[in-house]
């Protein structure tokens, strides 16, 4: 694979994990929304100097890890969903790509674990800090928060996820919209009815 893998590719890497064809379409299907919702918010003023390319990229592999917590019979480890990110950070690095593109696996949960949140809420991964960094790993964690797998999958407005993500601390309110503040809001109406999926 080159240096930044070709969208195919990357599709191609969803089928070889995916344990079942369900898993494969829940998952690639929701990197490509949040991709979609990403693509809306470059072309904003927040959107100025960051590398779209990277961009796509981290939303098509973000959620790659997830296939690893299916079991045999398609049933998704929700116990130890908070793993997903550091397990599709391993894929990517198993499949040679740059620990640069593993980081949008590994630190794009909620709006970022610090080694805090690991110890308080006895996370079942290393202690560490697990946190986006640059705009490009700040903005795919941010569009990832707009659309969920839930089943069935859903677009999620700001209101919802603010007072989903306050139950972590006020903080995470406050991490969240300095997020919407840098990159505007995303309009989930026109997505929502392409995919069929309904806004929360």
């Amino acid at each position: 694979m080159s240096q930044l893998p070709t969208v195919d590719e990357i599709t191609a890497l969803h089928r070889a994990y995916a344990p079942t064809r369900e898993a494969f379409e829940k998952v690639h299907t929701h990197c490509g929304i949040v991709w979609r919702i990403a693509e809306q918010l470059l072309a904003g003023p927040g959107g100025a100097g960051v590398d779209g390319d990277l961009v796509r990229v981290g939303c098509l592999l973000h959620d790659i890890g997830v296939y690893r917590l299916y079991d045999d019979e398609g049933r998704l480890d929700r116990a130890n969903y908070v793993r997903h990110g550091l397990l599709g950070a391993e894929i990517v690095s198993k499949e040679g790509l740059p620990e640069s593109l593993g980081r949008f696996c590994s630190c794009h949960t909620g709006v970022g674990l610090t080694r805090h949140d690991v110890l308080s809420q006895d996370l079942p991964i290393p202690v560490g800090d697990y946190v986006a960094e640059t705009a490009e790993e700040r903005l795919v964690m941010y569009a990832d928060k707009f659309h969920s797998k839930s089943t069935p999958p859903r677009f999620v407005t700001s209101a919802t996820f603010a007072v989903k993500v306050q139950r972590f601390g006020e903080e995470k309110v406050v991490v969240f919209g300095e997020l919407a503040e840098e990159f505007g809001e995303p309009v989930l109406e026109p997505l929502a009815a392409e995919y069929g999926h309904r806004i929360t």
